[in-house]
């Protein structure tokens, strides 16, 4: 499994289109975002300024793209491709490839997430206590999990073909509805509503109650945890059916 994961890595630090998007993207958004937003004006009904605001959206935006989109175009193009077949005929068990999948996805991601933090430090002059930034790292990078567990869903549910349109379709619509290219105070009332119960805006609030040294609020745990659960459930359904088939 060791040598599986060193490969999924090698390949995926290889992919620049891929790095790009996942590393750099991001960061280039929040400075087209928060880059003339100055420093006292405050987001409605968050009490954070802007680029402090932005800077938690934008590090796990950058997180979801690196674990939602290089997980399930691949996974969907090497079950077509007959790779997975291949790999069943090995001592490696299911939840090898899944895990070698899972902690390729997520070493790219902690480089998206830190830089989103050195550019809003550096450029926009953010600055948090130490255990403040600490905490967000370890947050939004923990909190990523959450979308590894649907990428390797979506992986399972559709075709090589189909899997793009279906894996686009959910991460700009997670993206957009759940508040992490605008703030959701700027939205009507009855979409505010819908955005609380979407996994993005809860994991973006963790981020946000830790930038306010407060404590997350229970109903975004309690999302996380049953959007976890969910995904990682059906990840490991589909799988099965998957090696049923095969």
């Amino acid at each position: 499994m060791n040598s599986l994961i060193r490969l999924e890595l090698t390949r995926a630090l290889r992919n620049r289109k891929f790095l790009f998007f996942s590393v750099i993207y991001p960061s280039v958004l929040f400075l087209i975002i928060a880059g003339n937003a100055d420093s006292t004006t405050k987001v409605p009904g968050t009490g954070l300024t802007l680029p402090t605001y932005m800077m938690v959206s934008m590090a796990s935006f950058g997180a979801l793209t690196a674990v939602l989109m290089g997980n399930s175009e691949r996974i969907a193009k090497e079950r077509e491709g007959g790779w997975v077949r291949q790999l069943r005929l090995t001592t490696l068990p299911g939840r090898g490839y899944v895990l070698a999948k899972t902690a390729s996805a997520a070493v790219v991601s902690l480089p998206s997430i830190v830089i989103v933090f050195v550019v809003a430090a550096a450029v926009k002059d953010v600055r948090l206590d130490a255990w403040q930034w600490l905490a967000l790292t370890g947050a939004i990078w923990a909190g990523s999990l959450v979308f590894a567990a649907l990428g390797v869903a979506l992986g399972y549910l559709a075709s090589g073909d189909a899997v793009r349109p279906i894996t686009m379709i959910t991460y700009f619509g997670l993206s957009m509805l759940g508040g992490l290219w605008m703030p959701t105070t700027t939205f009507p009332d009855w979409l505010q509503d819908i955005a609380e119960w979407l996994p993005t805006h809860a994991y973006a609030a963790l981020g946000q109650a830790i930038e306010q040294s407060r404590a997350p609020h229970v109903q975004d745990l309690v999302v996380l945890v049953v959007s976890f659960a969910l995904f990682a459930g059906g990840a490991a359904w589909l799988y099965r059916k998957d090696t049923l088939k095969a």
